[in-house]
């Protein structure tokens, strides 16, 4: 949409999306225990959850994170009226970051087969946006003036220089369900791609 919106002035709208091949992936890899006391259930847990970490991080070599995101431990209720502690759950829960896109798969089996029983969604992006968006916005920006190099002929002129330009730009990651625990080894993903959008509003002269 364009608009002329002062006197001796033309406002244009560009925009873009640009599809890119994503440079990395995460996925989250939790562990879940269960024991009679919170001491046990987080004991269960500390010596399953190192075993997964232990086993990702030699998967992963230089090529790749982990990070915890999330731990905690908490009573389990009954369902007896009133509800009674019937014993206590520990969760663990790690953030992990590949830049090798061809082994996706295999981590997620690595996780479950070390003991990873609450395996998130895995997400496709892009290690450093900056630079795609970078590209977005100049192909938004060139599109906006453009549309106003129309307007101006339309109004039998052509444009000055730029008063004012304003930007606006996002990606969103490609999210793809991850595998219940137990899944068949060798998860096929499949990697897809990202998306990249921009605009630029330009206000430009109009010369008569």
């Amino acid at each position: 949409m364009a608009q002329t919106v002062a006197p001796g002035t033309i406002q244009a709208v560009g925009s873009a999306t640009i599809n890119f091949t994503p440079n990395q992936a995460q996925f989250t890899v939790g562990v879940v225990t269960q024991g009679t006391t919170a001491q046990d259930a987080a004991q269960q847990n500390a010596t399953l959850s190192t075993t997964v970490q232990n086993a990702l991080k030699s998967a992963l070599g230089t090529n790749g994170t982990i990070q915890t995101i999330g731990y905690s431990v908490g009573p389990r209720y009954s369902n007896a009226t009133p509800p009674a502690i019937a014993g206590y759950t520990a969760s663990n829960t790690v953030l992990v970051t590949t830049y090798n896109l061809t082994n996706i798969g295999s981590l997620i089996d690595t996780a479950t087969q070390a003991g990873g029983n609450n395996i998130g969604g895995v997400s496709f992006g892009l290690q450093n946006p900056d630079s795609f968006i970078q590209q977005a916005l100049s192909a938004a920006g060139k599109q906006a003036l453009a549309y106003a190099g129309a307007i101006a002929a339309g109004l039998g002129g052509t444009t000055g220089k730029v008063v004012s330009a304003v930007q606006g730009s996002s990606y969103t990651p490609v999210i793809v369900n991850g595998p219940a625990a137990g899944a068949p080894t060798t998860t096929p993903i499949q990697t897809g791609s990202v998306s990249v959008s921009a605009n630029v509003t330009v206000v430009v002269l109009l010369v008569q």
